[in-house]
């Protein structure tokens, strides 16, 4: 079976509900109150850096709110570990569970239908996050959910920054020839976050009077290990050449950052990397000067907000204050990290 972390965390936004899908009257005819729900989330891969993080933050926050009112919240956390078909078992297993909300962070976003037939088929709500799927998938059922960030703003954050850097750094362009050679650390084959973040960072250095030459690319995965070895590859094909480094997230960043490290190359020859996610150990990276930028993906925001309408959707609470754009989205804005203000991001 799956690798499965469980955790059980009580919380609550405090509200007497009509018995609907989770309660009903007593013999006496009296009205029940709400005193518990269950939360069902299945995460891609526990060990990404972000999703990690994220999911620390909604355990915290569900503790929070139950100290506010008392109402438990029993969060069960499941690790797909990349496989789309483990994903597909988890979520059943918590539907038999008896869980109100399914929250999922898909393996494969071009596969959703198994989770949403299931899904509607037991008339529970099931909220996807983090790794949007397309949107005729979302519309297939009129209790789906999406909240995450929109890619494409990432990218062009991070193509200001690259290109900031080299328009303020004359030291950027190692060989004076007014041109940015660049390689990139894509996340995966095919998946729409890669591809967009790594067009618009690229589309916008150009827009921003900054001449590009493409090296090399590698798919690495979001992985760390994974992105040192490409870029330790790459060093080597390219040696001296490379000029910046667009990493699709932090994790790949600081891959390439590891094998500038066992690189033969001095500290001052080392290219521009910028990252996306403002991970802990991603804003670390920026604060010592290893990584020129990051693109602040606000995990804390996402997380209270899923908490939010999980519980909302649980209680059977109205979602009218949850700014859900269409009736579907939350989407919380990123930012630009740099070291100027790196400090003001990290906890």
């Amino acid at each position: 079976m799956s690798q499965r972390m469980l955790r059980g965390m009580a919380a609550g936004l405090g509200a007497l509900v009509t018995l609907g899908s989770m309660a009903g009257c007593g013999t006496d005819g009296q009205v029940q109150k709400v005193t518990s729900i269950k939360i069902g989330v299945t995460v891609y891969d526990q060990y990404d850096t972000f999703v990690s993080q994220m999911m620390t933050d909604f355990n915290e926050y569900a503790a929070e709110q139950e100290e506010q009112t008392g109402i438990a919240i029993n969060v069960e956390v499941y690790n797909a570990a990349g496989s789309q078909s483990t994903q597909n078992s988890q979520v059943e297993e918590m539907l038999d569970a008896g869980c109100n909300v399914i929250c999922v962070n898909l393996v494969d976003r071009t596969e959703p239908t198994t989770i949403i037939d299931m899904a509607e088929k037991n008339n529970v709500p099931v909220i996807f996050f983090n790794r949007e799927l397309v949107e005729e998938d979302l519309e297939r059922w009129d209790r789906v959910y999406y909240v995450g960030a929109k890619a494409f703003e990432s990218g062009i954050m991070q193509g200001e920054i690259a290109a900031d850097a080299f328009k303020e750094n004359p030291d950027a362009d190692k060989n004076g020839d007014g041109v940015f050679q660049y390689v990139v650390l894509e996340g995966e084959a095919g998946h729409q976050d890669a591809i967009v973040r790594t067009e618009y960072a690229v589309s916008t250095i150009i827009d921003n009077g900054v001449e590009v030459e493409k090296l090399a690319y590698g798919i690495a995965n979001w992985n760390r290990a994974q992105a040192q070895t490409k870029m330790t590859q790459m060093l080597a094909e390219y040696d001296g050449e490379i000029e910046l480094v667009i990493a699709n997230n932090d994790d790949m960043a600081l891959g390439a950052i590891d094998a500038l490290k066992t690189s033969d190359l001095k500290r001052a020859d080392w290219p521009v990397v910028v990252g996306i996610d403002g991970t802990d150990v991603g804003l670390a990276a920026v604060a010592s000067g290893e990584m020129v930028g990051t693109v602040y993906n606000d995990k804390e925001g996402q997380a209270q907000a899923m908490l939010d309408l999980a519980y909302a959707l649980s209680v059977g609470d109205t979602l009218d204050d949850l700014n859900l754009e269409n009736g579907k989205y939350i989407r919380l804005p990123y930012s630009k990290v740099g070291s100027r203000d790196v400090k003001n991001y990290m906890k």
